[in-house]
């Protein structure tokens, strides 16, 4: 009885995993986090390349490890992303590492603009030229990503670029 009782369990366990699309067909997928770069040089590049430029900086704080990271990150190389983030983006990668189990780097980077901890990854921060932080209230909500739409995810960058200049 037991026998057959773990039978149906294991056959309906293996059903449902059968069932369930693959999120990585969902999305496209990139790995730029790069836990051996000088990160907080990248972000003060890019802060100078903004003041420069007049744009934003993107900043994607991730890791390799994390769906949500890759999958973000691969939007971000697809055409239409490209397009809007060369227009009113420097974007820059940083790796955090694993900060949800102590195992973080580059945090200090998270809180130089604000952020006193990530809740997960990724975080996407918008800074101004100055660096100050333009999406405080957003910034950690990108746990997400991979299961977000194309759609969604565009629309939220292309606001977070059309917000007044500071």
């Amino acid at each position: 009885m037991i026998r057959a009782s773990l039978a149906i369990a294991l056959a309906l366990a293996l059903g449902a995993c059968a069932s369930v699309p693959d999120a990585a067909a969902a999305h496209p997928e990139a790995q730029p986090y790069a836990a051996s770069a000088d990160a907080s040089a990248e972000v003060d590049a890019a802060l100078a390349r903004a003041a420069a430029s007049g744009k934003r900086v993107l900043m994607v704080m991730g890791a390799n490890w994390c769906h949500d990271s890759r999958a973000l990150a691969g939007w971000l190389e697809t055409p239409r992303f490209a397009a809007l983030a060369a227009e009113r983006y420097e974007v820059v990668f940083v790796d955090v590492g694993v900060p949800q189990t102590g195992q973080g780097r580059n945090l200090d980077i998270a809180r130089r603009f604000g952020l006193a901890e990530m809740p997960g990854t990724p975080a996407l921060l918008v800074l101004s030229a100055r660096g100050e932080l333009l999406n405080r209230d957003t910034a950690t909500s990108w746990r997400n990503a991979a299961s977000r739409s194309e759609d969604t995810i565009f629309a939220e960058l292309a606001t977070l670029a059309q917000s007044p200049k500071r």
